[in-house]
């Protein structure tokens, strides 16, 4: 299924360092690469921050967020809250953009791992085989954390997070090997206005209307319940699934923004250039996709191509942010905290569906919480878990211990 390695996650079977090294980006799920340049390998801990930035509110930044929100007892808590919880349907808060961020993460890393293969200096088809190995690999993580070794097929989740991680890292990749970034643009916006199109001009069949963007009607929704097999959750809005079919083309768009990030980062640009470049074209996705929200609205659910782009805004913003503060000004160790999370990704999301951490949490904190008042209570309970979660990955970075797909 996947290693165990007991060294850094460096050049490993898909991303074996070439003679010259260069800019080195560690990342378990893609593994990390070199390029051509420095003779002294200049690690972009951002990317490991950012990630683990990233890692964090799946793995209960958000519930101590808004417990402490709710302690606050503020109408202003109130409305921050909010953003820590994905918005009903139509609209963005902060919440929404952990997934997209991750996916666009995905994409980043893929110029530092296959740039020898684009280049001609190693066989495409290599890259091409085990890029396909590492797709399958995350399939086949993805059904045994949505169940399938329950084998009720009936009731099985076909798609979710990981499948479209899988997916889309497979068909960013390819692109990426047989094209150059001007190519990749196009392709970015040929994804997003095609895919508007499809749903804007195409009557939605239940109801025959043009731009059905409702969620009972909707086109996406509607192939999900006619085509994708297994059972469709309520809890990914009842009448379609967020990570189903339709949906998946415009996150491919969501990685390859992240591919394109990853090639500027690797330009031989200065450093404060690459920095003011990520974050403008952060601020300009941005009010593009507002922009375009007024017409084709920002729905996560359907991934609309607005969406895609303040999504991928806020997510280059980011990234020039942290590459800014942590790899420009070297002001590292804030980021260790996010670095120790980030290091083993999908470690951890794995490991939410199997270890018990609230149990373990309650052996040692259930007392303590018993005496509190319901806020304080919460708040601690969320440290809590955040605590055991970090120290088990925390054992792990030091043991040099990282599940790699």
């Amino acid at each position: 299924m996947s290693s165990i390695a007991t060294e850094p996650p460096i050049g490993d079977d898909l991303n074996e360092q070439p003679e010259d090294r260069g800019i080195v980006v560690d990342d378990p799920l893609l593994a990390e690469a070199a390029v051509e340049a420095p003779p002294k390998p200049e690690r972009l801990v951002s990317i490991d921050a950012l990630r683990g930035f990233d890692m964090f509110w799946i793995i209960g930044g958000d519930a101590l967020a808004r417990s402490l929100c709710a302690w606050w007892g503020t109408p202003q808590s109130a409305v921050l809250g909010e953003q820590f919880e994905h918005v009903e349907w139509e609209g963005f808060r902060f919440y929404d953009l952990i997934f997209p961020m991750f996916l666009f993460v995905v994409g980043a890393v893929i110029p530092f791992s296959l740039k020898k293969y684009q280049t001609g200096e190693h066989p495409r088809a290599q890259a091409l085989w085990r890029t396909a190995r590492r797709v399958a690999l995350l399939l086949a993580l993805a059904y045994i954390y949505n169940g399938v070794l329950k084998f009720d097929f009936k009731n099985l989740r076909y798609v979710g997070v990981l499948q479209r991680i899988a997916v889309c890292y497979g068909i960013a990749a390819v692109i990426y090997l047989f094209t150059k970034a001007r190519t990749q643009a196009i392709v970015v916006a040929a994804i997003l206005l095609g895919y508007w199109a499809l749903l804007a001009l195409v009557p939605a069949p239940e109801t025959g209307i043009r731009g059905d963007y409702s969620k009972a009607t909707n086109l996406s929704g509607y192939v999900d319940r006619h085509v994708l097999p297994g059972r469709i959750f309520k809890g990914y809005y009842g009448t379609g699934d967020n990570e189903g079919l339709l949906s998946t083309i415009p996150a491919v768009a969501t990685a390859l923004l992240g591919v394109l990030a990853g090639e500027w980062l690797l330009s031989t640009r200065r450093p404060g250039i690459k920095a003011v470049g990520l974050v403008g074209a952060g601020v300009l996705s941005v009010a593009a996709g507002y922009g375009w929200g007024q017409s084709f609205p920002i729905i996560k659910n359907l991934w609309t191509s607005s969406f895609v782009l303040v999504a991928g805004g806020f997510s280059l913003i980011l990234l020039g942010l942290f590459y800014t503060v942590i790899d420009v000004w070297k002001l590292r160790g804030w980021a260790f905290f996010f670095v120790v999370i980030g290091m083993n990704a999908i470690t951890i999301y794995m490991a939410q569906s199997i270890i018990p951490f609230p149990t373990i949490r309650d052996y040692f904190l259930s007392g303590t919480l018993a005496m509190l008042s319901r806020p304080v209570a919460l708040i601690l309970g969320a440290l809590g878990v955040l605590a055991i979660k970090w120290l088990f990955l925390y054992h792990l970075y030091r043991t040099k211990t990282f599940l790699r797909v």
